[in-house]
C-alpha cells in the first residue's frame, strides 16, 4: 500500500510539474545524459514547431539542427544570454547543465523566449526617439515663434524664437494657463480648444513689451480626441518691413526689369514680322536703335523685347519718358548730380538713370520732346560713352545700350532746327518703323482674342471667341490709336458681357465707335446715335489740340501757350486722348 501511495504522490508531482512548465511562457527542453529530450513544454512546442509527443524520448539533435545541449553535457559549461536562429525567428536561449547531489552532470536544460517582438519593439522605440529629436531640433532651429500647450490650456513647450519674440522663458510658459504670455487680445490657443478648428491671422499684443504679433494656431488631434493646440505667431513689425522692404523692390522691379520678349509680340502680317525680324537682328548687336510709329503701336513692347533678346537681358533695363519729366530735372534724372550742385541737392549727390543702367541698356521713350541743350549732353554719351554729373569737373565712363522711340517726324524736326542733325544720326543707326494697326488689319483677329484671354483673367469672364458680325465692325474701323486703343475698347466690350455667355457680340460692343480720317481728322460715327454732351466735348477739344499742334508744328511749349493751359496739362491730354 506504501508503495502505490508514493507512486499516486509521485505521478500527481510529475502533472504538477509539467502544467507549470507548460504555463511557462519560456520555451524549456531539458535532456538526459543520453541525450534524449525530458522535458518538452508548450511554449517548446511553439517555438520549434514540434509536438511534445514526438520529441519526448527522442535524440534532442534529431528535434532541434542546431541545438548546443549535448556540448553543454559534454563540457558542463553553461552558455547564458545567447542569441541565434530558430526556424523564421530569433531566441535568447541560456544553456545550463543538470547536475546531481554528487557533483555529476545528468543532463542538460535549455531555457529560450522569441526576441524578434522585442527588437522589432527596440527599433520602433529607437525611431521614435529619432523622429523626437528630430522634431525638437526643427522646432528650436526655426525662426517662427512656436507654443504648444495640453488639452488643458496649460503650455508644454516653446522654442527659442518664441523667448525671443516675447521675452519670455519656458520656466515663465510651461506649465502655465495660455494666456500668461498675453497683453491684449483672446488666446488663439483657448478658442481652438474650444472650437476644434484652426485660427488665422489673429492680431495679438504679447510679453512686457506689448509686441504686435499676427498669430495663427492649429489642433492637435489624437485618435479623433483634442490633445492640445499649436500656435505660430509673427511679429508684425517685421511682417510690416517685409512688406516696404518688397514695395521698394517692385518699384526698384518696375524700372530695372524688362517684362516682354518677342513672343509677346502678336501679329503674323508681313508688316509685323519684318519688324520684329529687323528688332531681332538688331538685338545681336549693340547698334543704338530708334523705334519708329504713332502712338499705342507698341514701341516699349518692342525696347523691351530687344533687351531680352540681347546679351544684356540680366542686366538692368531703364525706360525713361523724356516727355514726362520737367526739362529742369530731366538732365539731374538723367545724368545725375554732385552733393551741392543746387539748393536742395540730396547729400551725397545722387546716380543718374544713365549709371544705373550700366552694364545694361536705356530706352528713351518720346525722344523727340528733348530739349536742345539735353540733345547736346545725350549727343556726348553717345560719342565718348560717358557722362558728366550736373556739378561735376570729372567724367563717368559707362556701357549702356540705348534704344529710343518716338512719333515725331524726327527729319522735319531737324529742318526746322527743333532737333540736332548729329544726334538725328547718333540714334538712327538701326530705324525701326512699327505699322500703325490700320496698315495691318489681317492682325486684328488675332491680337482681339490675346486681349480677350487677357480680359478673362482680369474681370473672370469664360468668352471663347467673338462673332464675325463684331469683327466686321473692329475690322472697320482704322483704330487711330492704334493697338492700345483697341485695348481698351476690347476691355470695355468685355464688361459688357455677362458670367455665364461665351461669344463676344456686336451687342456686347461700346454704342460708338468712330472713323477718322488721318487728313482732315473728321469724325464719323458708325451708328446713328447722338453724342452726350460730355462725348462731343472731349471730341472737339481733342481735334482742338491736333489742329493747333499742326499749326505750332508740333511745338508742345508753343501749343500749350496758344491754348492757355501748362506743359503737364497738355502732355496729359495728348496722353489722355491718344493723340499722335
Amino acid at each position: 500500500m506504501i508503495d502505490i501511495n508514493q507512486r499516486e504522490r509521485e505521478n500527481g508531482m510529475r502533472k504538477d510539474i509539467e502544467k507549470i512548465l507548460d504555463a511557462a511562457h519560456d520555451a524549456i527542453i531539458a535532456i538526459d545524459k543520453d541525450e534524449n529530450i525530458t522535458i518538452f513544454n508548450r511554449s517548446a512546442e511553439r517555438l520549434t514547431g514540434q509536438k511534445a509527443s514526438y520529441a519526448i524520448g527522442s535524440p534532442v539533435e534529431d528535434v532541434i539542427d542546431n541545438t548546443r545541449l549535448p556540448i553543454i553535457l559534454k563540457t558542463g559549461i553553461s552558455e547564458l544570454n545567447q542569441q541565434q536562429p530558430l526556424r523564421d525567428i530569433i531566441i535568447v536561449t541560456n544553456r545550463m547543465p543538470v547536475i546531481d547531489d554528487d557533483g555529476d552532470i545528468i543532463g542538460a536544460i535549455a531555457i529560450f523566449r522569441d526576441i524578434s517582438e522585442m527588437v522589432d519593439l527596440a527599433e520602433r522605440i529607437t525611431n521614435l526617439n529619432q523622429i523626437k529629436e528630430t522634431l525638437e531640433a526643427t522646432i528650436t532651429a526655426t525662426q517662427d515663434a512656436i507654443s504648444v500647450v495640453d488639452a488643458q490650456g496649460i503650455g508644454i513647450l516653446i522654442n527659442p524664437a518664441y523667448t525671443r519674440m516675447t521675452g519670455f522663458v519656458a520656466e515663465q510658459i510651461i506649465g502655465k494657463d495660455c494666456t500668461v504670455d498675453l497683453t491684449e487680445g483672446e488666446s488663439v490657443h483657448m478658442e481652438v480648444l474650444r472650437t476644434g478648428k484652426p485660427v488665422k491671422g489673429k492680431k495679438l499684443r504679447v510679453g512686457p513689451q506689448r509686441k504686435d504679433v499676427i498669430a495663427e494656431a492649429a489642433p492637435i488631434i489624437v485618435k479623433g480626441e483634442i490633445k492640445g493646440s499649436v500656435a505660430i505667431i509673427h511679429d508684425l513689425t517685421e511682417i510690416n518691413e517685409i512688406y516696404k522692404q518688397l514695395d521698394m523692390a517692385k518699384k526698384i522691379i518696375r524700372n530695372l526689369e524688362a517684362k516682354y520678349t518677342f513672343d509677346d509680340i502678336i501679329g503674323t502680317s508681313d508688316l509685323m514680322g519684318y519688324a520684329v525680324e529687323k528688332a531681332r537682328m538688331a538685338a545681336e548687336t549693340p547698334a543704338t536703335v530708334i523705334l519708329r510709329g504713332e502712338s499705342g503701336t507698341g514701341k516699349e513692347l518692342f525696347a523691351h523685347a530687344i533687351h531680352n533678346s540681347s546679351d544684356r537681358k540680366y542686366a538692368q533695363f531703364i525706360r525713361v519718358n523724356c516727355a514726362a519729366i520737367n526739362e529742369g530735372l530731366l538732365e539731374s534724372e538723367l545724368f545725375g548730380y554732385e552733393e551741392g550742385a543746387f539748393t536742395g541737392a540730396s547729400k551725397g549727390g545722387k546716380v543718374g538713370l544713365f549709371e544705373k543702367a550700366n552694364g545694361g541698356t536705356i530706352f528713351l521713350d518720346e525722344i523727340g520732346e528733348l530739349s536742345l541743350n539735353i540733345q547736346a549732353k545725350l549727343l556726348r554719351v553717345l560719342q565718348e560713352k560717358e557722362i558728366l554729373r550736373v556739378g561735376a569737373n570729372k567724367s563717368i565712363p559707362i556701357d549702356v545700350r540705348v534704344i529710343t522711340a518716338t512719333n515725331v517726324n524726327l527729319e522735319e524736326a531737324v529742318k526746322q532746327k527743333r532737333f540736332r542733325m548729329d544726334l538725328y544720326y547718333r540714334i538712327n543707326v538701326v530705324p525701326i518703323d512699327i505699322p500703325a494697326l490700320r496698315q495691318h488689319k489681317e492682325d486684328i483677329l488675332e491680337l482681339v482674342k490675346h486681349m480677350i484671354n487677357k480680359f478673362n483673367l482680369e474681370y473672370g469672364r469664360n468668352v471663347q471667341e467673338i462673332s464675325e458680325g463684331a469683327l466686321r465692325i473692329i475690322s472697320a474701323y482704322d483704330w487711330p490709336g492704334n493697338v492700345r486703343e483697341l485695348e481698351n475698347f476690347i476691355g470695355r466690350a468685355m464688361i459688357n458681357i455677362k458670367m455665364q455667355e461665351i461669344i463676344l457680340t456686336e451687342a456686347h460692343l461700346p454704342s460708338i465707335v468712330y472713323r477718322q480720317s488721318h487728313k482732315n481728322e473728321a469724325l464719323h460715327p458708325l451708328d446713328e446715335s447722338i453724342l452726350s454732351l460730355e462725348e462731343s466735348v472731349k471730341n472737339f477739344e481733342r481735334q482742338l489740340i491736333i489742329r493747333t499742334l499742326e499749326v505750332n508744328e508740333y511745338n508742345r511749349e508753343a501749343t500749350a501757350k496758344a491754348l492757355k493751359i501748362s506743359l503737364r496739362t497738355l502732355y496729359y491730354k495728348i496722353k489722355a486722348y491718344d493723340i499722335v
